[in-house]
């Protein structure tokens, strides 16, 4: 017996953005022994609903997913804390019985669950100062300019415009002086003690998606997504788009117009830009895995597909 052979079961259920991962993943728990830890940095919010396509309450009630509201808007949640979390409750369910079955789109924390955290700086609040200043006089696609002289390994897989991450890669350089892309490499890999089976979500075909992408984004905003953030505006008045919580896909669009930066069209053009872009990242992660079974998200049989591989895994482990 090899040693991945004598660890506990545990899956991942990746994809993009509006790729079906809620439908599948709720559909195994009610019929196999799975139990469900939330793998996404939005859900983690309390009272950020309509943006995050959060599972409702019947749904939740049906198939309980872990790491779904246990944070303010207001608080911070890093990978770091994920995989301790997770981790933890991974032991518990494995006590239990059941096999942990974690689903989502946030692939760093995947990352970070699989292979362990990478030895970067803590922020400082100061660089970050600077550097925020400097975007906003110079723009970001001088800074992601500035990123490619110091680190090119870095800068070419960000695009122009992904203001979080280029201003964490500048960050460590000022920091440090040495880039991003060489302490990655210097990664404390950890495994994890779990016999994985990984499936991925991924297209046949982008344009269907991209119509999925915007079907979506438009019933959110009838759902009342404007609402929401006003709502959130209100409860939180230390609340602006400094914090993690406002720069996810869709809550940012929204701030700005209700700041009156840009018109509701506007806001539905970009949110929707947005969330593609969100997904076309989530699916370059996703290329780049390696021991993964790609499944076509749009494919009419998804389902039996999935259940097969399911079944299949669960059964070669004994449970």
């Amino acid at each position: 017996m090899t040693t991945a052979s004598r660890f506990p079961p545990a899956i991942f259920l990746m994809g993009p953005t509006a790729s079906g991962k809620t439908g599948l993943a709720v559909e195994l728990a009610q019929r196999m022994p799975v139990e469900l830890v939330s793998v996404d940095s939005a859900l983690v919010y309390r009272g950020m609903d309509i943006g995050t396509a959060k599972p409702d309450a019947e749904t939740l009630k049906t198939a309980p997913h872990h790491l779904i509201d246990i944070i303010e808007p207001t608080a911070s949640y890093s990978a770091a804390q994920f995989r301790e979390d997770a981790l933890k409750l991974m032991g518990e369910i494995t006590a239990r019985g059941k096999i942990p079955l974690l689903v989502g789109g946030t692939m760093l924390y995947f990352k970070a669950l699989q292979h362990g955290l990478d030895d970067l700086p803590q922020a400082d609040a100061k660089i970050r100062a600077q550097i925020e200043a400097r975007a906003a006089w110079l723009g970001w696609p001088a800074l992601h300019a500035e990123l490619a002289r110091v680190d090119p390994i870095t800068a070419q897989r960000l695009e122009p415009n992904d203001a979080q991450r280029i201003e964490r890669a500048l960050e460590i350089w000022h920091i440090c002086g040495k880039p991003m892309s060489e302490l990655l490499t210097r990664s404390r890999a950890s495994m994890l003690p779990y016999r994985l089976l990984k499936i991925a979500l991924l297209p046949s075909e982008r344009p269907v998606l991209h119509r999925r992408i915007a079907e979506r984004f438009d019933a959110m905003l009838k759902q009342g997504l404007v609402e929401e953030v006003k709502a959130l505006r209100s409860q939180y008045p230390q609340l602006d788009t400094t914090f993690p919580a406002m720069r996810c896909v869709g809550y940012r669009q929204v701030w700005q117009h209700l700041e009156g930066k840009i018109d509701h069209a506007t806001l539905r053009e970009q949110g929707i830009a947005a969330t593609r872009q969100l997904a076309k990242r989530q699916m370059t992660w996703l290329r780049g895995m390696e021991d993964v079974q790609r499944i076509d998200c749009l494919a009419h049989d998804l389902w039996p597909q999935v259940h097969e591989v399911v079944s299949c895994f669960i059964y070669a482990t004994g449970r």
